[in-house]
């Protein structure tokens, strides 16, 4: 395990290669920002929009994927007051267990601000299903609820013949997720390609019970459907100087946005502006830290080092405290959910812990080998 040297992203994120001086992809594209040319990224932007304004058949001219919280707040705004488009915003919404009254309330409050949203609701029994086998066979509940959540935007865009998706953040240029690389940085038809989606296999989900055709808002279109329906995906972040979850959050905020109140001890998040829609990626997040050494609070860091707001030596500070913490009460909701105990939550969990980045004290308690900042 080897650490950024500029910032303190570890070698072992899905996806990530450094470069030959020891740099992460996220940093390198951050210090070259100064030399874009920014009027040749608004030219390209404002093809974008042409696009999708000529492609104009249902009175709305693009889609925008959101949860009601910051990103998607931002992007909404940005999308309807700068851009001048009038989109259609695309919600997957979770189950009335897993949804936080917050959630709600944020997705009312974006509504509010002028938008027509489409909810999509799966079968809360499916979906329990499915969560509880993502956690068994990936120590990872996410696995299942993040391709119905990246699969069912395209899907209604292919159906309601809108064929331009703004997206948020390209994770290749932004976190360092190279897999999801396209033809320029703005381009996210490569998407299938990220960790999350594994090329869009959905094959692990299918079993005696659950046919294909139950689960097709999991399936991500195929090649040559997008095509077809000449879909453009784009990612909005590409274009803007000040992305960051701290930016995001403070302007969606300043919006109406109910951001969190707990403390950062309690959450693994040290603004509270992250999973506003519910509660349980609040674990995964500890999980993730168990299995790459790395949570939450270590992409806030890596983004204040590069924008300046702390030194390096403030963000192993806080990495230290917070980054990978989790309150049992979350874990205790979540197992109440797919029905397992506590204690078989981190018997599962255990399994998945990285032996080559924590010792093994007793299940649930893991010791790191690495020093945040040098690595192993």
């Amino acid at each position: 395990m080897k650490y950024c040297k500029k910032c303190l992203q570890p070698d072992t994120r899905p996806g990530t290669k450094f470069d030959n001086h020891g740099i992460c992809p996220a940093c390198n594209y951050f210090y070259e920002l100064k030399n874009v040319n920014w009027d040749e990224r608004i030219n390209e932007l404002n093809e974008i929009v042409d696009f999708g304004q000529k492609n104009n058949s249902s009175g709305f001219d693009c889609i925008i994927g959101i949860s009601g919280g910051k990103d998607s707040t931002r992007q909404a705004l940005f999308v309807k007051k700068q851009l001048k488009m009038n989109p259609l915003l695309v919600c997957l919404s979770y189950p009335p267990e897993q949804i936080t009254k917050r959630g709600t309330d944020n997705l009312s409050n974006l509504i509010n601000l002028g938008f027509t949203c489409i909810s999509i609701n799966s079968s809360p029994r499916i979906w329990r299903k499915l969560m509880r086998k993502s956690f068994f066979q990936y120590t990872n509940w996410c696995r299942s609820t993040e391709l119905a959540l990246f699969s069912s935007v395209p899907r209604l865009a292919i159906a309601y013949q809108i064929p331009l998706i703004w997206w948020g953040e390209n994770t290749a240029l932004q976190l360092g997720d190279t897999k999801v690389l396209g033809k320029s940085g703005s381009d996210g038809n490569n998407l299938r390609a990220s960790n999350t989606l594994s090329g869009g296999d959905f094959s692990w989900l299918l079993d005696n019970e659950i046919q294909k055709n139950k689960i097709l808002q999991y399936i991500y279109p195929s090649r040559k459907d997008m095509k077809k329906a000449n879909l453009k995906i784009s990612f909005l972040g590409y274009f803007w100087k000040l992305w960051s979850l701290r930016d995001n959050g403070l302007y969606s905020a300043l919006r109406g946005l109910d951001i969190r109140k707990e403390k950062p001890s309690v959450i693994g998040d040290i603004t509270g502006v992250t999973a506003l829609d519910e509660d349980w990626v609040t674990l995964n997040q500890m999980i993730k830290y168990y299995k790459y050494g790395f949570g939450r609070v270590a992409d806030y860091v890596n983004e204040d080092i590069r924008n300046k707001r702390i030194t390096r030596e403030q963000g192993i500070e806080l990495l230290k405290r917070y980054d990978g913490k989790c309150s049992r009460k979350y874990i205790m909701s979540f197992c109440d959910y797919i029905g397992i105990t506590f204690e078989e939550f981190w018997i599962q969990v255990d399994k998945s812990v990285n032996e080559k980045l924590f010792y093994k004290v007793d299940i649930g308690n893991y010791i790191p080998k690495f020093k945040i900042g040098i690595g192993i």
